[in-house]
């Protein structure tokens, strides 16, 4: 028996997912065994799933650096160098923001109330790029379909790269383990001024269905859209020259869109995770939701708290995508029964032991897919 991938981990906006979407064999004893294990360690704890107060003292702390960075920067008044400099704190900001507050709130993972979920993703919005397309996605897409070629939009980088064995060759892929890293930084300004409205445009991301946004959801888009362009661009002319707004925003975008695409790169686009496809004129899955998860996401320095803090818990990917309605300090933790329960089962818990590694791993990735020799059938 086989079910829909929106019976298996439900998450905001499934629903809409596709009109005919990918399903997974039904359930398996590994995820049983692992939800057990988990409800266990809460109930033994005592600790709370969501409303965490270090998640609440950290939101203080990563927005306060937002705020102080963007305002040092108006208060400067010109300064050449100095202003880069906040520049890159605040783009390394925008980045903390993403991964530890938004992030959370879009996954309501962050408290059990609707508007402080909702609240804490809206900061999406005042980072430039939508919390509603952003939803389906990450939520819908990605964590449904994780690393399945044509349905994953975010394995997705169209002609500039080569990310998945199932996707076609061209050459200039073949040195794209160099270029590909500068290329991320792009990422915060093809949302800001593409991808978003394309998106809202088609009714489409990638080849999925997205339901376009009406009322109080378009609302929130156009008016995230003018705060963001407003204090980008209009704000900040009044304090320094236009050039140095837009080398400002340069600065801060690529900074933020490194850190956010190589954070998600090495999770997913590493030699260790598997590229699953359906079986032949199916739309069929052959494993359970739960050990597609496992088998198609890696840790990377999963012990280290430093860097846990830094982006959110997504240091421990893997169990992110198994419990993502869990708030992310709680991922650690959580890795020990992940890593366990896998060998318990006979499966591969797939992590590289540091940043570095996963770095490397990523670095002999795209290296590998750009080789003409590894071209999929």
């Amino acid at each position: 028996m086989t079910t829909a991938i929106g019976a298996t981990a439900p998450s905001e906006g499934t629903a809409n997912v596709a009109t005919t979407p990918i399903k997974f064999e039904r359930g398996s004893a590994f995820h049983r065994s692992l939800r057990e294990k988990v409800d266990a360690y809460f109930r033994d704890t005592g600790l709370k799933q969501r409303d965490c107060w270090q998640m609440y003292l950290k939101s203080i702390v990563v927005l306060t650096l937002l705020a102080g960075a963007y305002v040092g920067i108006l208060a400067l008044g010109g300064a050449v160098w100095p202003t880069l400099g906040l520049a890159i704190l605040l783009g390394l900001a925008m980045a903390l923001v993403g991964f530890n507050v938004q992030h959370d709130g879009g996954h309501r993972s962050y408290s059990t109330n609707r508007w402080i979920n909702k609240s804490a993703a809206l900061t999406l919005d005042l980072l430039g790029a939508s919390s509603y397309v952003w939803a389906r996605k990450h939520n819908s897409i990605h964590h449904s379909y994780t690393n399945i070629t044509g349905h994953d939009d975010d394995i997705d980088v169209g002609p500039f790269g080569r990310l998945s064995p199932h996707q076609p060759r061209m050459k200039m892929h073949r040195v794209q383990h160099f270029y590909l890293w500068f290329l991320y930084g792009f990422l915060p300004v093809k949302w800001h001024f593409f991808d978003d409205f394309r998106n809202l445009i088609v009714g489409r991301i990638g080849c999925t269905k997205m339901p376009r946004p009406r009322g109080l959801d378009l609302a929130i888009f156009v008016g995230g859209k003018v705060v963001f362009f407003s204090l980008g661009f209009v704000v900040p002319m009044f304090f320094l020259p236009w050039w140095l707004v837009l080398a400002t925003y340069g600065v801060a975008s690529f900074v933020e869109g490194v850190a956010l695409s190589v954070v998600f790169q090495l999770a997913h686009c590493v030699e260790e995770a598997e590229f699953p496809m359906p079986a032949d004129n199916s739309n069929r899955i052959d494993n359970c939701w739960a050990v597609h998860q496992v088998e198609t996401t890696v840790d990377f320095a999963p012990r280290s708290r430093v860097l846990a803090w830094l982006v959110g818990g997504l240091n421990c990917q893997v169990e992110h995508h198994l419990f993502p309605q869990i708030c992310h300090i709680h991922y650690p933790a959580l890795s020990r029964i992940v890593e366990d329960t896998c060998h318990e089962f006979g499966l591969r818990y797939l992590s590289n032991r540091s940043l570095f590694g996963g770095i490397r791993s990523h670095f002999r990735w795209l290296r590998r897919m750009g080789r003409p020799s590894l071209v999929a059938a």
